[in-house]
This record gives structure tokens, C-alpha cells and sequence, in this order.
């Protein structure tokens, strides 16, 4: 079978290991790939995870089986519908579904429809008329880019002085271009983050197993957001009773909203939550799989991915299982010094060859001679497992300490916050 995965970073580079796992007969192609990735598979740098006409026409001409669309950009744009036009099944939603990630005024308009807990809210496409409300508002807020800003298009100012500034930078100097000329500004929660996939196909919807991320970029969650630099996973905070919770109040209001909206959403439905005191309340819709969540969530999936990727296409997700194992896995993100913003890239990787199952790697590509050099922001994903959170974490920082590249940077406190939670601090 002929599969292509569209999409060049750690999460990409985890669903294909599971699915290889899984299914070790399968021709993978992935558009465009990096580097590392042609360890195990066909990499295609010449067509971007954008280019639409690319993707298909090499879809076509390749005669692939089956597509993953896992980026936000592409699903919004449309990617999953142009291949399912021309007879390509492909695990996705198509743009419909995808605008609950793609625009946020979108998605909170949505939950206001069904009654879906969130936090208050307004959006504006006027700088004047958001310059006046934050002027009028209490702090901290939250002021957030309508569109797509690969996860970085939050603030959270404790001032107005510090309001005006990123409502200037998102709305008059377009920091992120189109997706921030118009913005969505929040009360401001507070309460541990929970971070639920869930695998949906339009008419049954299964959650994977919980988890935590940490998106600032530096330790005590200080600094600006990031795409996310660790995550553990399972979420000591999502109880049995708040699990149920996140069932009746959230989950099954999302899926029979969609459905009243006649929205077929096939793919990975992401819920962002975040457990106030006044309840379960949802930050945000991702509609694809969660980076760097997908690197610990995958690894405890039972199953075979592929089969399940399938039945969501089918709309068969019925008859499948969804379970997760009993071990605890657990992410550090290193990256390279700047992240989130400029960095330096082509620093030489090092690392011992018995740690490479533990490493996923995003942003890199080789020099002419074939050695491993970092190419971007967030570089590599180091992983740990093990029958408790410390274990886990104590094998995942280990496991960061044998990788070296140029002058790095990584959290020291991932699952910190998690194991006091645990711990009932």
C-alpha cells in the first residue's frame, strides 16, 4: 500500500513511526519531509504541504492509496477536499471542519450556539474599537490572532500600555501577515490546561488519551507562547469525573453541533481546556493532531493506526477500539536558541545511536557530506516512557542530556506543575 503524509515536522515524523510500526509493509511518501525522515521513507522536499495542485497531481501520478493531512494550513486551505475530489481518501477534515482551528471568531461563535463552555469574549476587526475595549477592560486579557499563527498568535498583556502594543503589532503591522488584522480578545481563566485528541468521523467521536502542554517557552511558564516545548501525557488532572464532565458538556456538544451544522468532520478533533473554578471550559478547537502532543499520545496508542485512519475516512470509526496503555509518556522539546523568534540555523546534531528510538526529529536537514544539522525553530523531540510520570520524565531528560547541537534550549521543568498535581500540592 502506497500512503503519503503531508506535513515536514515532529508530528508528522511520529505518525509515521507508529504507522510503520503498525504496518511495516507500507511505501510511505511524505510531502515534503525532512531530512531524518529518509531514514524510513520517500521525502518529497520539492512539493510544499500548501501547494494543492502539487499534492494531488503527485497523488495522482504516484497512484497513492491513502493521504494524512496533519497541518493546519492545508486542511484550511482545502487540501483534504481537492484530493477527495479526484477519488484520494484521506484521513482529514476538509476546509468546512478545519475552520474551528482556522478562524477563531469562527470557532467561538460556534460554541455560543451550542452552549459549549468558553470563556467571554469579542471580536473585532476594527483597531479603534479594540483599542477602546481593552482600554475599558480589567487585566490580565487575552488577545488572540483570528487566524492561523503556527501557535503563537496569543498574548496574554497585563496592562493596557501592553494590550495597545500587541493590538498594534497584530492589527496594524500584521505580525501574522492576514490571519491577524482581525482579533478575538478573552476574559482572562486560570486553572491547569488540558489537552484531549480525539479521533472523529462525522458520526462517533473517541478521545485518546489526555495530556499536558506547556507552551510558554521558558521555565515557570514565563516568556512568550510557543508552538509548545514539553508535554506529558496521561493529564493527572483529567479525573474520572472530569472526564465526564469533558464528555456531556463538550465533547458530544462539539460532535452534534457539527452535525447540526451538517459539517462531515473526518480527521483529528483537538480540544484545548483549561478546568476553572467555575468548570470545564474550552481555550480552543485544533482540527488536526496536536504538536508536540501526537509524540506522547501516538506511542500509547493500541492498535493499528492505519485501520483507524481508514474506518474515520469510511465514517466507521464505530468499529474500531480506542484504548491507550497504562504507561506514562513524557516530551522535551529542544530547540534552537531565539525560538520563538529568529534562530540560527545548520548547527551540527550529536547524539549515542541506542537513544534514537527516544528522538523525533522536526526541524533539521543534512549538509553535503550527510551529517544532521538543525533547520528551524523547534529541532528535535526527546522522548520518555515508563509506569509513572517521574519515570517517564526522568528518562526523557537523560535521554536530552546525550543530544548536543550548537548553543540549544530547552524547558527544565516540563511535568513539573503535572507531578505536583499528582502529588496534591
Amino acid at each position: 500500500m502506497k500512503l503519503s503524509i503531508i506535513g515536514s515536522g515532529g508530528r508528522e515524523y511520529a505518525i509515521a513511526q507508529k504507522l510503520l510500526a503498525d504496518n511495516p509493509q507500507l511505501e510511505l511518501h511524505i510531502l515534503p519531509g525532512n531530512a531524518a525522515m529518509e531514514d524510513f521513507a520517500y521525502i518529497h522536499p520539492e512539493i510544499t504541504a500548501e501547494d494543492i495542485t502539487g499534492v494531488r497531481e503527485f497523488c495522482q501520478k504516484e497512484k497513492i492509496d491513502f493521504c494524512v493531512v496533519t497541518p493546519d494550513n492545508p486542511l484550511v486551505l482545502g487540501m483534504v477536499d481537492a484530493l477527495e475530489e479526484v477519488g484520494i481518501p484521506c484521513f482529514g477534515p476538509r476546509r468546512a471542519g478545519a475552520m474551528l482551528e482556522g478562524s477563531k471568531s469562527f470557532a467561538k461563535e460556534f460554541m455560543m450556539r451550542h452552549g459549549i463552555p468558553t470563556a467571554k469574549y469579542q471580536h473585532f476587526t476594527d483597531f479603534s474599537a479594540a483599542l477602546e475595549y481593552a482600554r475599558n477592560s480589567s487585566y490580565p486579557l487575552v488577545i488572540k490572532a483570528d487566524g492561523l499563527a503556527l501557535g503563537k498568535g496569543v498574548a496574554i498583556p497585563d496592562s493596557f500600555t501592553a494590550a495597545e502594543e500587541v493590538l498594534r503589532d497584530f492589527m496594524l503591522g500584521q505580525k501574522f501577515g492576514e490571519s491577524s488584522r482581525q482579533v478575538v480578545i478573552e476574559e482572562y481563566l486560570t486553572g491547569p490546561e488540558i489537552s484531549v485528541l480525539s479521533f472523529c468521523d462525522g458520526k462517533t467521536i473517541k478521545p485518546l488519551v489526555s495530556s499536558m502542554d506547556h507552551k510558554r517557552i521558558y521555565d515557570g511558564d514565563k516568556g512568550p507562547n510557543t508552538g509548545g516545548m514539553g508535554v506529558i501525557a496521561p493529564n493527572p488532572v483529567f479525573s474520572t469525573a472530569v472526564a465526564q464532565e469533558f464528555q456531556e458538556k463538550i465533547m458530544l456538544p462539539t460532535l452534534a453541533g457539527l452535525q447540526a451544522e451538517h459539517i462531515d468532520f473526518r480527521g483529528c478533533l483537538y480540544f484545548g481546556l483549561m478546568l476553572t473554578a467555575s468548570g470545564l471550559k474550552v481555550i480552543e478547537y485544533n482540527a488536526r493532531f496536536g504538536d508536540p502532543e501526537t509524540q506522547v499520545v501516538l506511542p500509547l496508542l493500541r492498535g493499528n493506526l492505519l485501520e483507524i485512519f481508514q474506518a474515520v475516512a469510511r465514517g466507521e470509526l464505530e468499529k474500531v477500539k480506542v484504548e491507550s496503555t497504562a504507561q506514562h509518556a513524557a516530551c522535551v522539546v529542544m530547540a534552537a536558541a531565539g525560538y520563538p523568534g529568529p534562530v540560527e540555523k545548520g548547527q551540527e546534531i550529536t547524539y549515542p545511536p541506542e537513544i534514537l528510538p527516544y528522538l523525533v526529529f522536526a526541524g533539521v536537514k543534512r549538509s553535503a557530506a550527510g551529517t544532521l544539522l538543525s533547520n528551524g525553530g523547534r529541532v528535535i523531540n526527546v522522548l520518555g516512557y515508563g509506569d509513572s510520570l517521574t519515570a517517564a520524565l526522568n528518562k526523557a531528560y537523560e535521554n536530552v542530556e546525550k543530544v548536543k547541537f550548537g548553543s540549544c534550549q530547552f524547558r527544565r521543568d516540563i511535568g513539573k506543575r503535572a507531578l505536583e498535581i499528582e502529588a496534591g500540592k
